[in-house]
Order: structure tokens, then C-alpha cells, then sequence
């Protein structure tokens, strides 16, 4: 025998059941997302917030709960994926942008001090060109480096 839930799913409207419907199905969106879309469907069918959540492979009743109550006061919204904990991302999108289009840029040995990027020169041109505080520590950073005189470094 379940116990009533304290706070019970909302009605769905059409337009949020249909929403659900094709956030359940995607393939392009975060699976948490996906999960949370499935879970409030299957409350919505009448299934208890333990089967629910068994049903799209949790184990917590009190995570479906969590995210009920989310739904009933933000909607739609409740199934976006928020940030899960741990250090904030630094960078906006638009800050991104601007770190990879200066990495990409052949640095001016004049203006740059160098004719390749090193972790340290590019950060000097990022916080010159007012990214003030861009930092390389918990970045990845791929680099290919191409040495045209490696062969003649090469000794026997």
C-alpha cells in the first residue's frame, strides 16, 4: 500500500502533456532530461513515484518528488538540465568564442611577443584583448605542434 503524496503532479495541459510526449522521445537532449519527461508522464498516467522513477531506472521516490514539485511551480522548465554541482563555468558562450578565435589567429610577433602560441602568451593576448581573467588552470587544452626543423634536431 503507497501513501499519498504531499504534493501531488498538477493536472497536465495538452500542450505540456505533448511537450513531455516528444522530450520523452529525443534523442538529441540531455538522457537526464529525457528521464525527468518520462517520469512526469508516467505520474500523470497514475503510476506511484516509486514506480515511476524504477521505471526510467532510478531507485529514489524522493528525486521524482524533487522534480514534481519543480514541475508544479516552473513547468516545463523543471525538466531542463541545471548545473549539477562543482565550480561554475567560467566563461560565457560568447567568452568562449573569443578564446578559441584568438587561439586560432597566427599570434604577430611584434604585437604578441611571439610567433607561436604557448599557454602564457595566449593568456597574455586573451587578458590584453579583455578577458582579464582567463586562467588556464582546469582547462584542456588540445595543441598540435608542428616543429618544421625537427628532422635536422634529430641525432643518431
Amino acid at each position: 500500500m503507497s501513501r499519498h503524496p504531499k504534493n501531488p503532479l498538477r493536472p497536465l495541459l495538452e500542450e505540456e502533456r505533448q511537450q513531455l510526449i516528444r522530450l520523452s522521445r529525443s534523442q538529441v537532449i540531455a538522457a537526464s532530461s529525457v528521464a525527468c519527461a518520462k517520469v512526469l508522464l508516467a505520474i500523470a498516467d497514475g503510476y506511484s513515484y516509486t514506480d515511476a522513477a524504477r521505471a526510467v531506472g532510478r531507485r529514489s521516490g524522493d528525486a521524482v518528488a524533487s522534480l514534481v514539485a519543480r514541475f508544479n511551480t516552473e513547468g516545463l522548465a523543471a525538466v531542463v538540465v541545471r548545473h549539477g554541482g562543482g565550480h561554475r563555468p567560467h566563461y560565457s558562450p560568447e567568452e568562449r568564442e573569443r578564446i578559441l578565435i584568438e587561439a586560432r589567429r597566427t599570434p604577430d610577433r611584434e604585437r604578441d611577443g611571439t610567433a607561436r602560441w604557448s599557454l602564457s602568451t595566449l593568456q597574455g593576448a586573451l587578458r590584453r584583448n579583455g578577458l582579464p581573467h582567463v586562467s588556464h588552470r582546469g582547462q584542456t587544452v588540445v595543441v598540435t605542434v608542428i616543429d618544421p626543423d625537427a628532422e635536422a634536431k634529430k641525432t643518431d
